[in-house]
């Protein structure tokens, strides 16, 4: 009777990298593979297509499963929340995928069993931390594979060859030399010339930005609705966040808006030039933060641009499922039911600025913020505050000046010794 073999599952691409890991796991380690295809909005020739191309491979099942409303209502929204921006330039891309994916692996690997999990990750990259820190949390037990940090293929060149011998469907023709990762939030690419940080991006590594110089010469204005903090209409009109997303990465990509060009510091160490196109990202981040300058009181708005650092510090590190990215989260919800209210935004040329915002929630009030005859502010109130709260400032600089003249007279004291000792 023959033993059925212990089971593997996979995150899979259908790129060149996790095609020739299932055979290489199959070969190496004797098991057999599922490969798990999912879906968060990035380009593909069809799921369908993926799916076969796997079980081509050699895979002996393949689950492809639909992440997209999950991964923009269950953490899109909480990036939102957090206005996560790593570095304070980056909205994060492949670090909010990475644990959504990580979740359904480790559910596939309940489905059927087994004992561990893989995935293609370089040695040198975010996504192998992002991946085994997520899977490790949500279930300890499951034993990690990285074939592409175990195997010495060295150069793409030697994989496709490697492949080929196998019988494994691979490109014939050398593709990109960038390396891209996308999903629904925008798009990531590195490599080829871009790792010469002295090199301007070309124009041909963008796809859903267009380049300013050839975006409209009118501006094009946008009104963002937000309830509790989400963004839940455009122009007045009601639609699922997925839809502001999609529409918003259309209507700033036309006008040139959305690109980052960065020196990144990994998680491993390495200063990284990255570039990425994240418009609709960016622009609800800019919204986002312009609705809660208006509706958060003040010690609150501050303390939180602390917190949302250490919130996209955790993502990007892989920390999902974290205790500390958990306690962030609840700070951050606590913060958004009175961020209400509209955000309009203006487009023009590779730009994207905040030119109007109100809400019912305003704490913004006019009457105080006037310099004309409406003026409510009681200007006779500030003289007292600035007494106290300069005070202890105030007997700092007196001690200081005392010490300072202490000194200077002892110096003069000293020095006029030393004078008559050389005369």
């Amino acid at each position: 009777m023959k033993m059925s073999k212990d089971k593997v599952i996979l995150a899979y691409s259908g790129g060149l990298d996790t095609s020739v890991c299932i055979k290489w796991l199959q070969e190496n380690y004797d098991l057999d593979v599922v490969a798990l295809v999912g879906d968060v909005g990035q380009e593909h020739d069809g799921l369908q297509a993926i799916k076969e191309k796997a079980l081509r491979s050699g895979a002996c099942a393949c689950e492809v499963v639909d992440m997209k409303e999950e991964f923009v209502n269950e953490y899109l929204t909480k990036a939102i929340a957090a206005n996560a921006m790593y570095e304070n330039k980056y909205p994060l891309l492949s670090a909010l995928s990475r644990p959504i994916i990580s979740k359904y692996l480790v559910e596939a690997a309940h489905s059927y069993g087994a004992k561990y999990v893989a995935h293609g990750c370089t040695g040198k990259g975010n996504d192998q931390v992002r991946f085994e820190a997520s899977v490790s949390v949500l279930d300890p037990s499951l034993q990690i594979i990285a074939p592409v940090r175990e195997w010495d293929l060295k150069t793409r060149d030697e994989e496709i060859a490697w492949a080929q011998a196998r019988g494994i469907d691979v490109p014939v023709t050398t593709e990109s030399p960038y390396s891209i990762d996308d999903n629904l939030w925008g798009r990531a690419i590195e490599c080829g010339i871009l790792e010469d940080p002295w090199n301007e991006p070309p124009e041909d590594i963008f796809a859903i930005t267009a380049s300013a110089l050839d975006a409209p010469d009118e501006p094009e204005y946008v009104e963002v609705t937000f309830k509790e903090g989400v963004p839940c209409a455009l122009d007045g009109v009601d639609m699922p966040l997925i839809d502001i997303i999609y529409t918003l990465n259309e209507v700033a990509g036309k006008h040139g808006f959305g690109r980052i060009d960065m020196i990144e510091n990994r998680l491993v160490g390495v200063k990284s030039r990255e570039c990425y196109e994240v418009p609709a990202g960016l622009a609800l981040i800019l919204a986002h933060q312009a609705l809660e300058d208006l509706c958060l009181e003040r010690e609150v708005l501050h303390y939180k641009l602390g917190i949302e650092q250490s919130w996209a510090i955790a993502v990007y590190y892989g920390q999902w499922f974290s205790p500390l990215k958990n306690a962030l989260d609840a700070f951050c919800a606590s913060t958004q039911k009175d961020i209400n209210g509209v955000v309009r935004l203006k487009f023009l040329k590779g730009t994207c600025v905040v030119v109007g915002s109100k809400s019912d929630s305003s704490l913004y009030d006019y009457a105080l913020a006037t310099y004309d005859k409406d003026d409510s502010f009681d200007h006779g109130a500030a003289k007292g505050f600035i007494q106290l709260q300069t005070l202890s400032a105030k007997v700092w600089a007196a001690k200081q000046l005392e010490r300072n003249t202490s000194n200077l007279s002892a110096d003069k004291v000293l020095s006029g010794v030393s004078e008559k000792e050389c005369e």
